[in-house]
């Protein structure tokens, strides 16, 4: 494991600061894999006889789909699959007899429904990475693969073989680390997990064979593991970044005079404050005998993008109606909106910015 940190260290250190950790908001596809640790199985049969198995480490493989809210909270499907080889087995038939092996495999597979939660760590200066927490319900089943024995005892030959089938209930817990690989592909994060899953009633049955007599019996042990994985997920619908403005033209007249109007969050409603840089404004329009008056609104970055554009223009044209009150001819405003696109001090998605909540009126 300490490997795998130096490596995950290395790769936030390489990313630029200026990629940011985005909210999922719409669809995404994920997959992992890593190794899986499986509680040991030590049961009483409940027509006698015992059955003891060891697992070693082993291999685990998720792939899901999902759908983020764009505030943090994502829902989706997993299908998942877990196999450990065996340590040692030990099964003790009816008469007493063990039989040992150290052959085969036991598995795990099922789906589940989980939900999750990304916690962006912009405010604590690491705006590459998101953690997450997550719970999940769903079914699971066991296999077994290869797991028998025989032995002699004096003249008589005795031999079991286990195999598994049904399935049950399965519940899991996740906490994760994703890192931002938007500069490469938007959309793209790499993914560090730890999973905790469990399930009950995967029946394992013992069929046991001395020879003269035959012998069934089932047991129905607790499906516990714990996992580590590594992955990559991909949201479908992240913003591609925006592009470069393009250069003035050095022909372009300056504004003569620009003027900032702030609102409160999630707000298009005109404070005192604004009211009197709105007539402000009005007043010099008609000094400088200005021609044209632009009134573009902007959001901050809480929220959806559709929800923030229209935002955006609903502020611009409070802005807009103020002017006209104050003796501005509407033919001579232009009103845009630009949603949360043109941040006055850049931020990451979810972060409420005050300065980010403006109306630009520029004078021209």
């Amino acid at each position: 494991m300490n490997t795998i940190n130096y490596v995950l260290g290395a790769i936030v250190l390489a990313i630029p600061t200026a990629v940011q950790a985005q909210p999922i908001n719409g669809i995404y596809i994920g997959a992992g894999a890593g190794t899986n640790w499986r509680t040991q199985i030590n049961e009483n049969g409940a027509r006698g006889g015992r059955l003891d198995i060891g697992t070693e480490v082993g291999f685990v493989g998720v792939a899901s789909v999902g759908y983020g809210f764009g505030n943090g909270l994502r829902v989706e499907i997993e299908g998942n699959y877990r196999s450990n080889p065996i340590g040692t087995t030990a099964v003790q038939g009816p008469n007493g007899v063990t039989i040992g092996s150290t052959s085969g495999s036991l598995s795990s597979y099922g789906g589940m429904a989980n939900v999750l939660y990304d916690f962006n760590l912009a405010a604590v200066g690491i705006p590459t990475v998101s953690t997450y927490l997550g719970a999940g319900i769903g079914f699971a089943a066991s296999g077994v693969s290869g797991i028998a024995g025989r032995t002699n005892t004096g003249t008589v030959a005795n031999a079991a073989n286990v195999s598994a089938s049904g399935g049950g209930f399965a519940y899991q817990g996740i906490a994760g680390i994703a890192i931002s690989l938007d500069q490469y592909v938007p959309g793209l994060a790499l993914t560090t997990e730890y999973r905790y899953l469990a399930s009950t009633a995967s029946e394992l049955s013992v069929n046991f064979n001395n020879g003269t007599t035959a012998s069934r019996t089932n047991y129905t042990p607790n499906n516990s593991n714990q996992s580590a994985l590594i992955g990559l997920r991909y949201a479908f619908n992240t913003p591609r970044p925006a592009p470069a403005p393009a250069p003035a033209s050095v022909a372009a007249p300056a504004p003569t005079r620009t003027y900032l109007v702030f609102f409160d969050w999630d707000r298009a409603d005109l404070t005192d404050r604004a009211r009197e840089i709105i007539a402000d404004g009005a007043t010099n329009a008609r000094t400088v005998a200005s021609t044209r008056i632009e009134v573009s609104g902007h959001a901050d970055r809480t929220g959806g993008a559709a929800y923030n554009q229209r935002l955006s223009v609903r502020r611009a044209e409070a802005v807009a109606a103020e002017l006209v009150r104050r003796g501005i001819a509407r033919n001579e405003i232009t009103i845009q909106g630009f949603g949360f696109d043109r941040p006055l001090v850049a931020t990451a998605m979810g972060v409420r910015e005050p300065q980010n909540r403006r109306v630009e009126i520029v004078l021209r």
